[in-house]
């Protein structure tokens, strides 16, 4: 009888999707939120919550067995200073998956996937409105329009 196995392949080879895996949780313990196809995020979110864990016990083996996967000294530093002294008192659930529109060139579905307790709130100032066309482009017939009206305008009052 055919057994499902329980990983995505990601239509790589074995090395191919372990070196993927690796880059993608680098990238992730680097700067807390990235942006990549669902099936990726999903598989990337088991290989982070597990070295998370490894990482909570803070043990020299821990930092060991974290390196031969990661290879980078500079995330691993920062693991285990900031990452696991934040997130250290959680009980797994240490990644957030949200999904996003599918991408435009081939449609794969996309997701950001960051690290819990490092979103970030979204600002309560509202951005500000882009200029009157007319000031924004330079050689645009309402440009000059208003150019003459201002200088006609500035030219009376005398």
């Amino acid at each position: 009888m055919r057994k499902v196995k329980p990983a995505r392949k990601l239509g790589r080879t074995s090395a191919h999707r372990k070196a993927t895996l690796s880059n993608l949780s680098n990238q992730l313990l680097k700067y807390k939120r990235i942006e990549t196809t669902e099936a990726k995020a999903k598989e990337t979110r088991k290989v982070v919550e597990k070295i998370i864990t490894k990482a909570r016990k803070g043990t020299l083996h821990a930092q060991r067995e974290i390196f031969s996967a990661l290879r980078d000294k500079e995330t691993l530093r920062e693991l285990f200073g900031e990452i696991v002294g934040k997130i250290g008192a959680r009980n797994g659930g240490y990644t957030r998956i949200i999904k996003l529109a599918p991408r435009y060139g081939d449609a794969a579905k996309m997701a950001i996937i960051e690290l819990v307790d490092y979103t970030e709130a979204p600002s309560a100032t509202p951005k500000a409105a882009k200029p009157d066309r007319s000031i924004r482009v330079r050689g645009s017939k309402q440009a000059e329009a208003a150019k003459e009206s201002n200088e006609s305008n500035e030219a009376a009052p005398e």
